[in-house]
């Protein structure tokens, strides 16, 4: 018997099935090489060249508002200086303290001058150097934040020094020409150094988005605080009192807050389990480098059970 040979039409099926798998798998490797090609030049920094700072094999510390950390970070080798966000934290939060019991009326207080002193001194000074002590450690964010709010408490502080005169009763803004333009010009003046301090915290809280709740709170707290002052200031300058005065307290509302959320997260980076007979939770942001963790652990557990 002889073999039976195949027929054309068999040959052409099998060659048109052949080469439609061989354009589908050059199909499917240009799109491999396009989604490689479009992922590489993200990392290399079309959209930011601080991409890549986290794709290395190097171990990293999950976000902590007690070293002032809202990232990813590497852990600190052989430290030559001690963990200065606690300090930087304190200061602030005892500063802002004193000047919302002012905005709140506190047993009467009325005039903010009292928060000179600490401000200069602690709030401004030692916060100024726990900033610079940041940059040491290589905490970029640490050293933006507590290094500017510390030149946040010293512009205050001057403001409020009588020796400067800048919103005194004979002052530049109480000057004839500017009593022509606004008599309260003073306000509007204090509204806008409010305002800018309120946008440069609304950039500091988009970096805290991927941390951990409690350090996020702190400058959420702390951004409405400013908000809300900086909007006193403008009804005070408009004439309506009244709704300057609530929009103070509420101010002094979230700067009581924003104290208490800066203490908490300076006691988490103090307390250890040598010091302490407890630790503060921080609670990780589900969304964040840690919280996927947890939940991949916990759906691991899950599969195994």
């Amino acid at each position: 018997m002889y073999d039976e040979k195949p027929s054309v039409e068999n040959i052409s099926t099998e060659q048109a099935h052949a080469q439609a798998q061989v354009q589908a798998q050059l199909q499917a490797q240009a799109q491999a090489a396009v989604a490689a090609a479009h992922q590489e030049a993200i990392l290399n920094g079309w959209h930011n060249p601080m991409a890549r700072i986290h794709t290395g094999t190097e171990p990293r510390l999950p976000a902590f508002g007690g070293e002032f950390q809202p990232g990813l970070y590497r852990p600190v080798k052989e430290r030559k200086f001690a963990n200065p966000a606690p300090l930087g934290l304190c200061a602030f939060a005892l500063t802002t303290f004193i000047l919302s019991c002012v905005n709140l009326n506190a047993r009467g207080l009325n005039t903010p001058n009292v928060v000179v002193g600490v401000a200069l001194a602690y709030g401004g000074l030692i916060q100024l150097l726990a900033g610079m002590w940041e940059m040491a450690v290589g905490n970029t964010f640490g050293a933006t934040a507590l290094s500017s709010f510390g030149g946040f408490w010293i512009s205050y502080a001057i403001l409020l020094t009588p020796a400067w005169n800048i919103l005194g009763e004979d002052g530049p803004y109480a000057s004839d020409a500017a009593k022509a333009v606004d008599p309260k010009m003073a306000s509007s003046a204090v509204g806008i150094f409010l305002t800018g301090w309120f946008i440069f915290t609304t950039i500091l809280l988009l970096c805290t988005l991927r941390s951990t709740i409690m350090f996020f709170m702190l400058f959420f707290t702390l951004d409405i605080a400013f908000l809300m002052l900086a909007c006193g200031e403008y009804a005070n300058d408009n004439g309506a009192l009244t709704a300057s005065h609530k929009l103070t307290q509420a101010g002094g509302v979230f700067g009581m807050l924003a104290a208490f959320f800066a203490w908490y997260n300076a006691f988490a980076g103090i307390a250890d389990s040598s010091n302490s007979f407890f630790l503060l939770p921080v609670f990780h942001f589900p969304w964040s480098e840690k919280g996927r963790e947890s939940r991949m652990a916990a759906k691991s557990d899950r599969d195994q059970a």
